[in-house]
């Protein structure tokens, strides 16, 4: 790995656990607490809490377990680790925080910019990572690769709508529905451009197929 690479891995690293760590705090299943303090409303639907969960708890051991998929070599190494841990990251995504994620969107009420945000961010997420589980399905590790990426850019967006919303209350109104949407969408583009640039600008290393 290159140097730039070790200093973005730690960083992650030191910005994805105590995020991952705040996140399983709501393993307590205590409707009351933290932020769900805030959703009352919307946790009497019935709907809103399950899907906290599912779209919180899980991202929470995403975010981490991504950083060993996404790692250049880690997958060479432990090759079996990779597929298990690959598992539980495709799986997550899949069948829990993606969809989780959509159903929270609907209870944000900070207006339609937001709301297609959060959508298309969800769907996106649910697609690329789909598309990655579809490639390496059919062995194709390359574009396997490439897919899961894209998706981790995506998890990040846990990490950056965070910072950015830390850092703009310093200077703005979030409870405006405009200054809001700003970092929605902030949150989850230019990390999937950042992404893009990152893949055509440099042939990738990929993980060697091996016989079961």
């Amino acid at each position: 790995m290159k140097l730039y690479e070790r200093v973005g891995f730690i960083l992650l690293g030191l910005l994805a656990v105590p995020l991952a760590f705040n996140a399983l705090a709501y393993l307590n299943l205590d409707s009351r607490y933290g932020f769900l303090l805030l959703k009352k409303q919307a946790i009497e639907t019935g709907w809103y809490l399950p899907a906290y969960y599912a779209h919180v708890l899980v991202a929470g051991l995403i975010l981490v377990v991504g950083l060993f998929q996404i790692h250049p070599t880690l997958g060479l190494r432990w090759h079996s680790a990779h597929r298990a841990l690959g598992k539980v990251y495709i799986g997550g995504i899949l069948f829990f925080s993606a969809p989780g994620g959509l159903i929270m969107s609907l209870f944000i009420n900070r207006g339609a910019l937001v709301l297609t945000s959060f959508v298309l961010q969800c769907t996106t997420w649910f697609i690329c990572t789909y598309l990655a589980y579809h490639c390496i399905r059919k062995g194709d590790v390359q574009t396997h690769r490439q897919w899961i990426l894209r998706s981790y850019s995506l998890t990040l967006a846990a990490i950056t709508l965070r910072v950015y919303v830390f850092i703009s209350s310093w200077s703005f109104d979030l409870s405006q529905p405009t200054a809001y949407a700003a970092i929605a969408w902030l949150s989850w583009v230019p990390n999937l451009l950042i992404c893009e640039w990152y893949l055509r600008s440099r042939p990738l290393r990929v993980f060697k197929t091996r016989s079961n």
